[in-house]
């Protein structure tokens, strides 16, 4: 897999939030198309999806990454992928990228095969500058990459019914940044959000589509298996875990 090289890692807070602004304004926000031109349907392109997900014991630098790829829309296994790292950016909210994004990045590295289209455990366009961490690697990677995060960053919204696939708009600064999606019944929705390259139709029709029985799609849930278990391998799970 190839990365753009849009900007370095080790910078200060302002700078950070600075390459967060030039950033936001790079982000696709509808749906990829083929090179033709031609739109083959919701799902028709889509012939893998991966998950990504980050681990960490509390208080400490050193930072686990997981991808796993599957098949879509079987959900088999196809490969996963993982890294440890150091990880020096401080704990900053609304900046989360600048920890977690090296980490992934090194997992994507590994990938034999590019994914369709990437699940994040974190927001996309539903942050305080308009780009979380599934906005920022995906543009990073370029690839359709969607947000599903289990809490609200920003924004507020109605009351969503409890039947599965009922969902509500997301709404930030007067307008839509996502939808509070019931993945399960009865059980708390996510907040999904277009991360790069997808309307958000089909970012929340994938990701309904990937919930197979549990509250988070299939890949996420997967990457977070995996890389819990990875940190659990390399430090004999002496403290106290944090999962994002």
């Amino acid at each position: 897999m190839k990365q753009k090289e849009l900007h370095r890692w080790d910078v200060t807070y302002r700078e950070a939030a600075a390459i967060q602004e030039e950033l936001r304004g790079k982000l696709i926000l509808r749906d990829d198309r083929r090179d033709d031109g031609r739109d083959d349907g919701l799902f028709d392109s889509v012939r893998s999806v991966a998950g990504a997900d980050i681990s960490y014991d509390r208080g400490s630098d050193r930072f686990f990454g997981a991808v796993v790829l599957m098949k879509y829309p079987e959900l088999t296994l196809l490969e996963e992928a993982t890294v440890s790292a150091r990880v020096s950016f401080p704990y900053i909210p609304g900046l989360l990228t600048f920890r977690e994004g090296p980490p992934l990045i090194a997992a994507f590295y590994k990938l034999r095969k590019s994914p369709d289209v990437v699940l994040f455990d974190g927001q996309g366009i539903a942050h305080p500058r308009g780009i979380g961490l599934a906005s920022h690697l995906g543009l990073l990677l370029d690839l359709p990459a969607i947000g599903c995060a289990k809490t609200r960053l920003v924004g507020f919204h109605e009351t969503v019914g409890e039947k599965r696939g009922e969902w509500a708009k997301l709404i930030y600064q007067d307008r839509q940044v996502g939808a509070v999606l019931r993945t399960r019944e009865r059980i708390k929705p996510l907040f999904v959000s277009q991360g790069h390259r997808i309307g958000l139709p089909r970012a929340v029709a994938i990701v309904l589509s990937c919930c197979r029985g549990y509250r988070v799609p299939e890949p996420v849930r997967r990457a977070h298996l995996t890389v819990n278990r990875l940190r659990m391998e390399q430090t004999n799970g002496e403290r106290k875990v944090v999962s994002c």
